[in-house]
């Protein structure tokens, strides 16, 4: 990331204020060991917010979405004129109830949907530009260009600014799929990463770890409870939940401690790690295996891939490892040799492996033989070259041996020509006129091409090849017994289909504070009477107190009552009746004596005046829908539904047997309808291309039923 657009570089002279912290240590150990960090978000925040962050004057003009500033140093990076580089935190306080979206689409798909909502969500973002949302400049209405925040008035267009343009223009950046880091954290505790993006997103600086570890020492700091992630992330094109998934067992958060949270379809943990482990441990011998086939590229690149690696590649993890760490290794500057996980060169006798350097001039006569005899300028492919002297040596040794030997001398005044056909990727070979390089000493061997190994666009080409043809469930090859393709299908569109994860930060609810300073009270709420909409539904998460060592039962119950007040809208009017369970026990006992130092503690109560309960009430909205599908799903997962035209029932599209690419039809009929219904509709799905019968079925091939 470029904040002004000038490059960075280290600093010369240190010129960096006590006042700004380093982005790539804040918080600190010292900071996240502190009392002042043991307390529960809806505290935390707001201690953070008064001791780090900035108001700035314009922030008055929409008092629902004021926006906080923190400045963080990128670690010893200066820009041009000696000064600290800087990257700008924004901190968006959002009152929900005066916002125009009070409902979160996340909460809904992840499983929260019965929590109430929330009085307010922090934003947490940093934009690509380096720039603060509630910078001094907007964008105007009409022609885009940048206005003073002062500024009434497009000079350029003459387009006068009104508050609902500029309001607008706050919740566009709220809303921007750009930002380098976008998380949201309810009032509650239980937030949303929205975006991370790193180099690949348009950061020059900050690579995606970097702000990953940022974000996940600022949640600790804040004393976040849950936070989601939606998986959509991209790696070079591919997927990367899946692709990460397959090399390490865990999507990329994982390695921040983000575990699966719900999967589509009705898919649960045992699902997916099944389909992971059956994917990844899928053998690389079932893609060679072809009989009297002509050889694919596909296997040519296992075979070459397989020769290069220093460790023995069996099954599919092992090859996407293999080429990971080639492009990681590839992005480090200089590459050095000893890093590269390629076989290396024995010193003592100039030897690959088990290849000595007579069984590499054997192979590469025979292959010179086979070039000499093709009459005229006519190329030899790869894989006909590679077939005609399969039987000099190993595939492994052919491999390496047809990688080596363009320019090589076959004949006096006749060296190897090689070039790649653009369309396929493939090799091709002939002799043509001219003399070979001088070598040095240590002969052909030191041109292994291991030594400084594949370009990485060469190795991003193959990963995105194997990855088409191994793990894209559409593109999954065919020369494969059709169990173990089945098998591998089922296993990636599984994959493909759990997105949700979250992490826990307090599995245990409670927060390390000193026993003898505070007592901690984990507060459930058990309402005298229930809202209809409340019926079924799971409870408020328990919010959690800490009190005095001396606070007593009155204490307990006031606290209590204030903290939901403050947390969920509905709870405007809460007031706290009684502690369940001592009914008959003085308010002046101190709790100590009745909880000890960490206890969970029920309390009922009821919501004052005629229409005490607020009108925002649960965060999956006012809407009643039902959900029962096919494949087991009860609840919104965020994939595409429709509703029965007769019931109103939601179910999948997919499981319908309509393909996300195809429009929904315009009458939809489900499947328990079509059976009480009379005439042609009988058994048939209304798009007339899918039968019921063919539903279960296709289901249960998809690995869904």
């Amino acid at each position: 990331m470029v904040v002004n657009g000038r490059p960075m570089k280290r600093l010369v002279k240190r010129r960096i204020t006590a006042d700004i912290s380093d982005f790539l240590t804040f918080p600190t150990a010292g900071d996240l060991a502190s009392p002042a960090a043991a307390k529960p978000f809806r505290a935390a925040v707001r201690a953070f917010l008064t001791k780090h962050a900035r108001l700035p004057p314009p922030s008055s003009l929409f008092p629902h979405l004021l926006t906080w500033q923190i400045l963080f140093r990128i670690g010893d990076l200066a820009e041009d004129d000696g000064g600290p580089a800087v990257v700008c935190l924004d901190v968006v306080e959002e009152d929900v109830a005066r916002s125009r979206s009070v409902y979160c689409d996340q909460c809904r798909v992840v499983g929260w949907s019965s929590n109430p909502v929330t009085a307010k969500r922090y934003h947490f973002i940093i934009k690509a530009d380096g720039n603060s949302i509630d910078g001094f400049n907007k964008t105007c209405a009409g022609c885009g260009d940048a206005l003073h925040m002062s500024d009434s008035r497009c000079k350029s267009c003459n387009h006068v600014m009104t508050a609902e343009d500029v309001e607008d223009w706050m919740y566009q950046q709220l809303d921007s799929t750009t930002h380098l880091l976008h998380g949201v954290i309810h009032a509650n505790g239980y937030g949303h990463l929205l975006r991370v993006n790193g180099r690949e997103g348009g950061s020059k600086v900050l690579s995606g770890r970097h702000i990953m570890n940022f974000w996940d020492r600022l949640c600790i700091m804040l004393g976040v409870r849950k936070v989601s992630v939606m998986d959509v992330s991209k790696k070079s094109g591919l997927e990367f939940r899946l692709l990460h998934s397959v090399v390490k067992g865990h999507p990329w958060y994982g390695d921040w401690g983000y575990q699966f949270g719900a999967g589509s379809f009705s898919l649960t943990l045992d699902d997916y790690n099944m389909a992971v482990e059956n994917l990844s441990s899928l053998p690389l011998s079932l893609f060679q295996s072809q009989g009297r086939k002509p050889r694919t590229r596909l296997q040519d690149l296992i075979s070459f891939y397989q020769s290069v690696s220093e460790k023995e590649l069996l099954n599919i993890r092992d090859l996407f490892s293999f080429l990971l760490n080639l492009i990681h290794d590839g992005n480090r500057s200089p590459l050095r040799v000893d890093d590269s996980p390629c076989k290396k060169l024995k010193n003592g006798s100039r030897a690959l492996c088990s290849w000595t350097i007579y069984d590499i001039k054997r192979v590469e006569e025979a292959m010179f033989k086979v070039l000499r005899a093709v009459s005229g300028s006519a190329w030899v492919s790869w894989r006909a070259l590679r077939g005609a002297v399969c039987r000099a040596g190993t595939p492994e040794l052919l491999d390496y041996c047809l990688k080596e030997i363009n320019g090589k001398e076959a004949a006096p005044g006749m060296v190897v020509a090689a070039r790649c056909i653009s369309d396929s990727g493939a090799m091709e070979y002939r002799l043509e006129p001219g003399s070979a390089p001088i070598l040095s000493s240590y002969g052909p061997l030191n041109r292994f091409p291991m030594g400084s190994h594949p370009s990485n666009e060469r190795v991003l080409g193959d990963l995105r090849y194997l990855y088409e043809c191994m793990l894209q469930p559409e593109t999954i090859v065919f020369n494969m017994a059709p169990a173990k393709r089945n098998l591998a299908v089922t296993s990636a569109t599984k994959i493909l289909d759990c997105k949700q994860f979250v992490k826990d930060y307090h599995p245990d609810h409670f927060l390390p504070v000193p026993k003898e300073n505070a007592v901690q009270v984990l507060c459930e709420v058990d309402l005298m009477e229930q809202p209809e909409e409340y019926n079924g539904q799971n409870p408020p998460p328990p919010e959690l107190l800490i009190l005095p060592a001396d606070a007593t039962i009155a204490d307990l119950k006031h606290e209590a009552m204030k903290a939901f007040q403050e947390v969920y809208l509905m709870f405007r009017r809460f007031q706290v009746e009684e502690l369940v369970g001592y009914g008959g026990v003085d308010e002046s006992t101190q709790i100590r004596l009745l909880l000890g130092s960490s206890e969970f503690v029920r309390i009922r109560g009821r919501f004052l005046g005629k229409n005490g309960v607020g009108r925002y009430r649960m965060e999956r909205g006012l809407e009643r829908w039902i959900v029962d599908c096919f494949c087991g799903a009860k609840d919104d997962d965020g994939e595409r539904m429709l509703a029965c035209d007769v019931c109103s029932i939601w179910q999948h599209t997919r499981c319908c047997g309509i393909p996300d690419y195809e429009a929904v039809p315009v009458k939809f009929f489900c499947h328990r309808c079509r059976q009480t219904r009379n005439g042609q509709c009988r058994g048939q799905v209304y798009t007339n291309k899918i039968f019921v019968g063919d539903i279960r079925s296709r289901l249960t091939d998809a690995g869904i039923l």
